[in-house]
């Protein structure tokens, strides 16, 4: 039976940023199925009383060294993004629309999202801003905003991150291969690992 890799992701994380470059590579390497969670991190980090790394000021200025020293070594862009952090509701929501709606327009707005976070940072904090960068990435940035508003896309993310916490996540990005749970980008060897 093929391998199965599931990848939780918030757009607020960095670390969800360098992952998100990387696993759709290791899962196709191995012919295993890459499935996306979008859940909140807030939510998460809420229900399991973790904070951010970014609050504590020292392992946040390391952080920010550690991220920059791993985009180098996969080789990808990576820039911090100056309105961080930033409230992620409505992209998360916006991502479940999505995703609920067409998976290849799901796909296309995550790769526009990440990218506007963490490679060209935008402010994804101001609905406006949202709008365009996904309008200039030939997105319907209306219909993904309207998505975002509707009563069970909002159940669904509350209840995927109600999921996510039951079953063990504290963090993300968070990646499962069958039921080994792999924390962080800097975790990708141990999934290699797994799917082997």
């Amino acid at each position: 039976m093929a391998k199965t890799v599931e990848f939780y992701f918030d757009f607020g994380s960095p670390a969800s940023y360098l992952a998100w470059t990387q696993v759709p590579a290791i899962a196709a390497q191995s012919g295993a199925e890459l499935v996306y969670r979008p859940v909140l991190l807030g939510g998460i980090h809420k229900a399991t009383n973790n904070v951010s790394p970014a609050t504590i000021p020292a392992k946040g200025a390391w952080m920010q060294i550690d991220l920059a020293r791993f985009a180098r070594r996969y080789g990808v862009t990576y820039t911090h993004n100056p309105h961080f952090p930033i409230n992620t509701l409505l992209l998360m929501r916006a991502a479940t629309g999505a995703q609920m709606h067409d998976e290849q327009l799901f796909l296309r707005y995550v790769s526009t999202v990440f990218r506007a976070m963490w490679e060209h940072p935008r402010n994804m904090g101001d609905l406006p801003t949202v709008q365009a960068v996904l309008e200039d990435a030939g997105l319907d940035g209306e219909f993904l905003l309207q998505r975002a508003q509707d009563p069970a896309v909002k159940e669904r993310l509350k209840h995927d991150t109600e999921a996510a916490v039951a079953r063990g996540l504290f963090g993300a990005p968070t990646i499962f291969v069958g039921d080994e749970m792999f924390f962080g980008q800097d975790r990708l060897d141990f999934v290699k690992e797994a799917l082997r």
